[in-house]
């Protein structure tokens, strides 16, 4: 997909999604819930007319940021590479926002919906979408695994991306499948922080043995 698509992409979801909240917005009571504990219990409310501009906002700051990046990017670190695989990241989490705002529109509307499993649900999916495209994503400072030894050299930081690749897309859909099955979060929690760490610790464990080998 070229630039422009993944742009075009983008900005059709933030527009759909701030359709869709103009649509229900007469609907929506004063006050709308924004926030569950772990229990799916209400812990937090505020105005609808937060409900209609927080998370579009963020969207929309998403996207911008994205925009700068090849700007912001230094020589040998650039973010855009030859397919524009960062633009695809921004893709992934614009939509995940519009699925999260979506949620919060039934919520208002007091749809029964359980909130703590349906956002613990996306953040899995979210997780395993980002894992899929993580190993075509060039080295930079932004986006990815940005440890120390990612950022000191190239080869560790495509081993590590390729390795994270696998871990968070299996952990991803394992916790996924753990929020479907079973209603305590933390199992699927603790997948998705041992998927998440453990590329940090590859990063590290790899660099040290090209360091070892005198390859670095």
């Amino acid at each position: 997909m070229s630039k422009r698509g993944y742009y075009l992409l983008a900005g059709a979801v933030v527009l759909a999604t701030l359709v869709l909240t103009a649509v229900v917005f007469p609907q929506l009571p004063a006050e709308v819930p924004t926030h569950w504990n772990i229990h799916n219990q209400i812990d937090r409310y505020g105005s609808k007319w937060q409900l209609v501009f927080m998370l579009p906002s963020i969207m929309a700051g998403v996207m911008a940021l994205m925009a700068a990046l090849p700007w912001l990017s230094p020589r040998r670190f650039e973010v855009s590479g030859p397919r524009l695989i960062y633009l695809a990241v921004m893709v992934i989490v614009v939509a995940s926002l519009a699925y999260f705002q979506v949620l919060m529109i039934l919520a208002a509307l007091s749809r029964p919906v359980n909130m703590t499993r349906a956002t613990f649900g996306g953040l899995c999916l979210l997780f395993a979408a980002l894992g899929f495209v993580l190993p075509r994503l060039p080295r930079n400072f932004y986006v990815g695994v940005r440890t120390p030894w990612t950022l000191a050299d190239a080869r560790v930081w495509e081993a590590t991306h390729r390795f994270a690749g696998i871990v968070m897309v299996a952990g991803g859909v394992l916790a996924f499948l753990l929020v479907i099955v079973q209603s305590n979060i933390w199992p699927p929690a603790a997948v998705l922080v041992t998927a998440g760490l453990a590329p940090v610790i590859h990063s590290l464990v790899f660099y040290k043995q090209l360091e070892r080998d005198g390859q670095v």
